[in-house]
């Protein structure tokens, strides 16, 4: 059974960390972030968060009900620097762009902290915040609620999904990442048009694209989708 988190009011009488630090869930957070950058998606444990933070590992428990709860509030965290590195235009395409590569950045600025969260709905404030406002970009741009819902939907897991793809390439090995990417010279671009006239026909294409992120591509089709839906509806 999880540990029941201490309220805020109790926990500001706590005494500082052996490094002489007063905790809080944006510095525990925060250095979660550190830990996973350095140990991996795998390597964030209540031990080595402690030492991390100079305190003992059962000091977390009186911020989050237990390690997954600290999962929700990383993700949390991620999602409310997308939304303070965004600003309204007031023009829904602009808006739903911009948004959209804001999520996508503060993700891949946290490559092992996206393939922990990037799957996880949190349920925490920054977070609904995130959902409100995609949802009040689309039904301010006058689209159905079903249809807003639908585009909601796509929008976000698209993000997320591209988010945590191109996130587990960057948690890759220098080497390993090179690699991958070299293999659309070495081995798609060497297939015999006889058996593989299609790879054939666009390997220095594919070799071209393939390192690369589909996600800008990917947001523009949705993009255009959703105009769509907006013409077709007369708005």
């Amino acid at each position: 059974m999880a540990k029941q988190v201490v309220r805020e009011a109790a926990r500001q009488r706590r005494r500082p960390t052996r490094t002489g630090t007063v905790l809080s869930e944006e510095i525990i957070v925060r250095t979660a972030l550190r830990v996973l950058r350095e140990h991996g998606s795998t390597g964030l444990t209540a031990r080595r968060l402690g030492a991390a933070l100079g305190a003992d590992p059962s000091t977390l428990y009186r911020y989050f009900a237990g390690m997954d709860d600290l999962a929700r509030a990383i993700g949390d965290e991620l999602m409310g620097r997308a939304l303070d590195n965004w600003t309204a235009t007031g023009d829904w395409r602009t808006d739903l762009r911009a948004l959209g590569r804001a999520i996508y950045d503060a993700y891949l600025a946290h490559p092992q902290a996206a393939l922990l969260t990037a799957s996880r709905v949190t349920g925490r404030p920054r977070e609904i915040a995130v959902d409100e406002t995609i949802l009040g970009i689309l039904r301010g741009a006058g689209l159905p609620d079903p249809v807003a819902v639908g585009v909601y939907h796509t929008f976000i897991d698209q993000s997320l999904a591209f988010a945590a793809l191109d996130a587990g390439s960057l948690a890759l090995a220098d080497e390993a990442r090179a690699g991958d990417e070299e293999m659309w010279h070495t081995t798609y671009a060497r297939l015999p048009a006889e058996s593989h006239p299609h790879i054939a026909a666009t390997a220095p294409l594919l070799a071209r694209h393939m390192p690369h992120s589909a996600y800008p591509a990917a947001l523009e089709m949705l993009l255009e989708h959703t105009a769509a839906h907006l013409t077709s509806s007369g708005t």
